[in-house]
């Protein structure tokens, strides 16, 4: 995802126009990093603001208030929504941009509350338009860890769909094995279904201890399960670390800049495909 999507030139703009465009959207002059700043912590105290008065105890005393305190924080953003849109050369591109859709779907909770009572808690969508942070801090930089991250997800997709499929199989055999141990004695193992809960919840080791096994085998299989629990939680995190050193490999293994092929020894000079140089 790009996260500069929405930030237009401002060389086609003249007068005041350029002058709002570098504040709102830039982030190299002292005013367009304030705004931004301002921005960011006029949406955390937004969003603690939806928080509060999701607390009944806290709203029944101040509730009015921040109503109020909303309303002001949802005029700021519409008036930023709308000079984005004036400021920019290509105001269709912004509004039509991931944070320009972002931008509107943050001020239009609190208008629909009017006529849909309740909806104003889905306001809690402008955390996303903390992504501005990158902007800010210059961490665009870094995006090239998160594009080996992803990466390596994506190779590890494969292998994880199966251990999942296989998860989910075994699940069922010992949720099934269970219902067949307690079902007679025991009213929570009541039928497959719910048994395969508790093995989910057992395997995955989060044990609400809703439902407990009674009998001599169920103990024993529980016991199982459980030490099970441990080794599989250990495999995703596996797969995906081995798809990470293999990335790294890729990455630091020399590249012929003629073929654009890798595998190459770190010594090597020329490339053993197609005899060009290498270039350091």
């Amino acid at each position: 995802m790009n996260i500069q999507a929405a930030e237009p030139e401002s060389t086609s703009l003249t007068g005041w126009r350029k002058k709002m465009n570098v504040i709102i959207f830039g982030t190299d002059t002292l005013w367009g990093r304030i705004f931004d700043i301002v921005l960011l912590v006029v949406i955390i105290l937004s969003i603690l603001t939806v928080m509060l008065e999701s607390v009944k105890s806290i709203s029944v005393h101040y509730g009015k208030a921040l109503v109020i305190i909303e309303w002001i924080f949802t005029i700021m953003f519409s008036i930023e929504y709308i000079a984005r849109i004036i400021t920019s050369p290509k105001p269709f591109k912004y509004i039509f941009s991931f944070l320009g859709i972002i931008d509107f779907l943050a001020i239009t909770p609190t208008f629909l509350n009017i006529f849909f009572k309740g909806s104003h808690a889905v306001i809690v969508i402008r955390s996303i338009r903390l992504i501005r942070i990158f902007r800010i801090l210059k961490l665009a930089r870094y995006m090239g860890g998160a594009r080996t991250i992803l990466t390596a997800l994506r190779a590890s997709i494969p292998k994880i769909v199966v251990f999942l499929v296989a998860v989910v199989s075994l699940t069922i055999i010992l949720g099934t094995f269970m219902y067949l141990f307690e079902g007679y004695k025991n009213e929570g193992f009541s039928d497959i279904p719910t048994s395969i809960y508790w093995a989910i919840v057992t395997l995955t080791t989060v044990g609400y201890g809703d439902i407990t096994p009674i009998t001599l085998l169920g103990k024993v299989m529980a016991s199982v399960i459980m030490i099970l629990g441990y080794g599989i939680i250990a495999v995703p995190t596996g797969i995906v670390t081995g798809e990470f050193i293999q990335e790294k490999k890729l990455k630091d293994q020399k590249a012929c800049s003629n073929c654009r092929k890798t595998g190459h020894d770190t010594d090597a000079k020329f490339c053993k495909y197609c005899g060009e140089k290498i270039i350091e």
